[in-house]
């Protein structure tokens, strides 16, 4: 179901959001989130053609949501609104016949399982009257919160109707936007630790016993095979990862003398158009969320001395399945190991507010938040005169700015050299001159203010990080 999604052979564009409001969201927020999981299904391709909303104290253990609102949105689907009990119909090939021919086939019932959530029979009576279809039919149900296995599948019998949770399809942009060995590797990695518990759930195999060579071992049963072969499976990405990750640990200590600055911020808040911007880079500017999923360094232009490096990283969403963040650990480095980040915000999102602080507990989580940090207000000529006001007064430390302004990206720029060369000191080195390849570095990893020839050897006067000039210093000895 998921690889249908991710190569585009979905049964059908259209989908229907599902949103389930449990205690502790506040409407803003929740109908933010929403919006996001809208965006979501745009960035798949789908087209979304209504939602089915529900306050609930708690995810009622069959579906999701109560016996009404279940029947309500089995008719934005077709489905017929109740949970089938007994075993699952098996599907159908494409020849017609039943996958694992030979099997006797039982018919499913359709008789509605008992519901045991906290939906009152008041809401129920009000949801029943749902079940013509009011628009186009919808092929696949965007569930904005996470389902247990078991929760999903009752979903998807009861609508007749594919079913991804949040992450599943985040899971599925991920996989589409991927590009590099590693961040296919680190994606491959998140959708099978997905999947692996819903194996079972997925009707993919009979749990026939047997053995054999090559096979089934003795008394292991179809679904655990197919466990063994994904945890196999997730052993063999880890270590490739490992290999790319130890080749890219070793690439960002080889840049350990040159400041470095980290873009960071939620998803489509405009981070790849300030590396254009302030790098001149190509990189790829999309409107779409998590358009950019590989780490991307260049060096500021027009260039210094040092030359000062900025990383384009991943964006981040609220709810960002644990397992992306665990696999794209490495890749988030750049974050934790710069001198400095930008933190960009979408400042004409009515959630940007939000945005900002799911950022904060990503970084949080990283062990990144101490870092210095400077705050951008991006896409500023959005916004009208009001708008502007009212940003200044939230966000009196942070600059309003837009990356389609070069005077922005130049005061940027400012911003950013000002901030290290607050950090830097002065020094006067005398290098003797059967070391001269030191005086190279020197240029390379410091602001050469003087220099002079002397009997002894070069004397430099020299403006650098405390850590560079001790480096310099440790080489003289």
């Amino acid at each position: 179901m998921l690889a249908d999604v991710v190569q585009g052979g979905e049964k059908s564009a259209r989908a229907v959001l599902l949103g389930i409001q449990l205690p502790g969201a506040a409407d803003r927020e929740f109908a933010s989130s929403l919006d996001e999981l809208a965006r979501l299904a745009k960035t798949l391709g789908f087209e979304v053609v209504g939602r089915v909303v529900q306050r609930r104290s708690r995810l009622a253990p069959g579906a999701g949501v109560g016996a009404g609102k279940l029947r309500e949105l089995a008719g934005w689907t077709g489905g017929s609104g109740v949970i089938p009990v007994g075993p699952r119909t098996p599907r159908r090939g494409a020849s017609g016949k039943d996958a694992g021919a030979g099997e006797e086939e039982e018919e499913e019932k359709g008789v509605a399982v008992e519901e045991t959530g906290d939906a009152d029979a008041a809401d129920a009576a009000e949801d029943a009257g749902a079940d013509g279809a009011p628009g186009p039919r919808a092929g696949i149900v965007l569930v904005d919160c996470d389902l247990s296995p078991s929760q999903a599948r009752n979903l998807e019998r009861a609508t007749g109707a594919e079913v991804l949770d949040r992450s599943a399809v985040i899971l599925a942009i991920f996989q589409r936007h991927a590009r590099s060995r590693e961040a296919r590797l680190q994606v491959e990695i998140a959708r099978l630790s997905y999947l692996a518990p819903r194996l079972r759930e997925t009707g993919g195999g009979r749990d026939r016993q047997g053995g054999g060579i090559g096979g089934r071992g003795a008394g292991e049963s179809t679904s655990e095979l197919d466990r063994r072969k994904v945890r196999d499976r997730i052993a063999e990405l880890r270590a490739e990862l490992a290999r790319i990750e130890r080749d890219a640990g070793t690439r960002r200590r080889r840049r350990g003398s040159q400041p470095t600055v980290a873009l960071v911020g939620y998803t489509n808040a405009g981070k790849s158009s300030w590396m254009r911007a302030l790098t001149g880079s190509g990189v790829l500017v999309a409107d779409a969320l998590f358009a950019t999923l590989d780490t991307t360094v260049r060096a500021l232009q027009p260039e210094t001395v040092p030359r000062v490096l900025v990383s384009d990283t991943v964006g981040f969403i609220e709810k960002l399945p644990h397992d992306l963040v665990a696999s794209f650990r490495s890749t988030l480095d750049e974050a934790r190991e710069c001198d400095l980040l930008v933190h960009v915000v979408d400042a004409s999102d009515p959630a940007a507010a939000a945005q900002a602080e799911v950022t904060l507990a990503v970084l949080r989580e990283l062990g990144a938040d101490a870092s210095p940090r400077i705050l951008v207000l991006n896409k500023a000529d959005r916004l009208d005169a009001a708008a502007r006001e009212r940003a200044a007064r939230e966000w009196p430390e942070a600059l309003l700015l837009s990356a389609r302004d070069p005077a922005d990206a130049a005061l940027l720029r400012e911003r950013i050299l000002a901030r290290f060369e607050r950090g830097m000191v002065d020094c006067e080195l005398l290098v003797p001159y059967a070391r001269q390849r030191v005086v190279g570095e020197a240029h390379a990893s410091c602001r050469v203010l003087s220099e002079s020839h002397e009997p002894q050897g070069t004397r430099l006067r020299v403006r650098a990080r405390p850590e560079v000039i001790e480096r310099l210093r440790a080489s003289l000895v």
